[in-house]
């Protein structure tokens, strides 16, 4: 596996809010983040998403799963565990990254089933999708 990849998949495993500082060392300054929720550009903007994820969460945490990089892009599997109002709670997923000149991630892509993730818990919502899904079954 390159270096650099194996070095920024082993800070997803340890991001913290005190790694957070350190996100220099992984994203390019334009870099691209997109997943469900968000479409956005530079590395502020996606320290900011990690930052509300500690602040909204309990022990958030990543995973990684299983890795393929073919030259300067990789796609990882991944389980994102945390726990909100007390429940624990676990969303799989995958991520497409890609890798500038320096060896610093320029683009992440996430992709996450938000419905079973986040929509499926919700009171009313999430008992018509699940409803939905067994009916499209």
């Amino acid at each position: 596996m390159n270096p650099m990849l194996a070095r920024h998949l082993d800070c997803f495993a340890k991001l913290s809010p005190a790694t957070l500082a350190q996100i220099d060392q992984v994203y390019a300054a334009d870099a691209s983040f997109q997943d469900p929720f968000h479409a956005l550009r530079g590395r502020a903007a996606i320290q900011a998403v990690y930052a509300r994820m500690f602040d909204t969460l309990t022990q958030p945490r990543f995973v990684i799963g299983e890795v393929l990089q073919q030259d300067s892009s990789a796609f990882v599997t991944w389980d994102f565990c945390f726990a909100l109002n007390g429940r624990q709670q676990q969303i799989h997923g995958g991520t497409l990254l890609r890798l500038d000149a320096a060896g610093l991630i320029c683009e992440h892509c996430d992709y996450w089933d938000a419905a079973a993730g986040v929509y499926e818990q919700l009171p009313v919502l999430g008992w018509l999708l699940r409803r939905l899904k067994r009916r499209m079954a």
